[in-house]
């Protein structure tokens, strides 16, 4: 099949949408890469979506608002995807959508919206959808999240202790332990406290510390760094998540407490955070390596810092990995493709021992296409692993 999977993450700067054309063979599953399309979202779009995160009050006119127009958003670049990376050839489209709240209390999470309409992509495309994939996962008690576990699951080496770390606005991490099996959970902040100190530091202007500079050229406020590793999420054991319902900008202006250092002194401290956070990981599963993609791999002093604070672990992002063999921006838009088409095939895509499910679960809800709705048949044995297949440059 080839497939388009979607999504926006926690920092909703952009759509990805990667085309993946993937088969069942022999016990497992062949991943062709066929390219990524990345959309920034429309000025006015992104500001009225991200006035209606919390901590902000918003209204059921706003999220009705938002579910239409980030639907149509999808929609367009769900119909460009079709046309530029699949010659019109797609067969399915998979969304995640965009995370507008994730409902956790404690240990436990309770339920997860994802806005962005499906019908809009269906219509736009003339292709079925696969959507809302997190939610059937927590009515078995899991967490939703980190579904990354699912793709890593299938595609880290099943002896030795690998790992793989996405740094989105939420870094989450997949670690092989010596008996073959996974676990996998949000570590904490990435971007989403970075974000909020660049965009501080430039009185709004920049949204992200763009190439790590604005850290490189700040001093770590040791104090500071201390009050922010106190915050209770980091001792829970998991499986567990997180998201900007927790760490947000006014999170981070109360543990200020008054002035706080210099802006570019608070981006420094906000990234070595984010570094500790995976250097402890690193050392609490004891991993050898550890591969990492998401938008987090663009911030050099971020990847300088958790190589740093996480020797021996050898550290390496996707782009140019064994281990992993997938871009780093584009991973997560392969991971969405990969659920729908265990979906439409009958194969549950859920770990239970990351999501903390006492099942797994087969995920996502289908929207039909222009046409009648035809599932392939389905696929009785699920595969053991995910190899993906190199793109043949040479036009055969």
């Amino acid at each position: 099949m080839r497939v388009i999977g979607m999504l926006s993450g926690t920092s909703h700067d952009a759509v990805d949408a990667a085309l993946a054309e993937l088969r069942c063979q022999d016990g497992e599953i062949v991943l062709r890469p066929g390219g990524l399309l990345s959309v920034p979202f429309p000025e006015r779009l992104r500001t009225e979506l991200a006035d209606s995160l919390p901590p902000a009050a918003t209204t059921l006119k706003r999220i009705c608002r938002l579910d239409t127009r980030l639907g149509q958003f999808f929609g367009e670049v769900a119909g460009r995807a079709h046309a530029e990376l699949a010659r019109g050839q797609a067969e399915l489209v998979v969304s995640h959508g965009q995370t507008c709240y994730h409902w956790v209390e404690g240990a436990r999470a309770y339920g997860t919206l994802q806005l962005g309409g499906a019908a809009w992509i269906a219509e736009a495309t003339g292709l079925p959808v696969v959507s809302d994939l997190r939610t059937r996962d927590i009515t078995r008690g899991g967490q939703g999240a980190p579904l990354a576990a699912t793709l890593d699951a299938l595609l880290l080496p099943r002896h030795g202790r690998h790992g793989a770390l996405n740094l989105g606005g939420i870094a989450n991490i997949t670690a092989r332990d010596r008996q073959g099996g996974i676990t996998a959970y949000d570590l904490g902040p990435a971007g989403a406290l970075i974000d909020v100190a660049a965009n501080w530091a430039t009185g709004g202007a920049q949204r992200m510390d763009t190439d790590g500079l604005r850290a490189a050229r700040g001093t770590v406020d040791r104090a500071l760094l201390l009050r922010l590793l106190d915050e209770p999420y980091y001792r829970l054991p998991p499986p567990k998540s997180t998201g900007k319902e927790l760490f947000h900008a006014g999170y981070l202006r109360e543990r200020l407490r008054g002035s706080g250092p210099d802006p570019d002194d608070l981006v420094a401290t906000v990234t070595e955070l984010t570094a500790c956070l995976v250097a402890a990981a690193c050392r609490e599963h004891a991993l050898a390596d550890v591969t990492v993609s998401g938008g987090g791999v663009r911030n050099p002093v971020l990847m300088e810092r958790i190589r740093a604070l996480s020797a021996p672990t050898r550290i390496s992002d996707s782009t140019g990995s064994t281990v992993c063999g997938l871009p780093a921006q584009a991973k997560e838009a392969y991971l969405f493709a990969l659920l729908g088409f265990l979906t439409v095939h009958g194969i549950p895509g859920s770990v239970p021992s990351a999501t903390g499910a006492h099942a797994p679960a087969l995920l996502g809800s289908i929207t039909p296409g222009a046409g009648p709705l035809r599932l392939p048949p389905p696929v009785t044995e699920p595969p053991l692993r995910l190899r993906i297949e190199p793109v043949d440059r040479t036009g055969g």
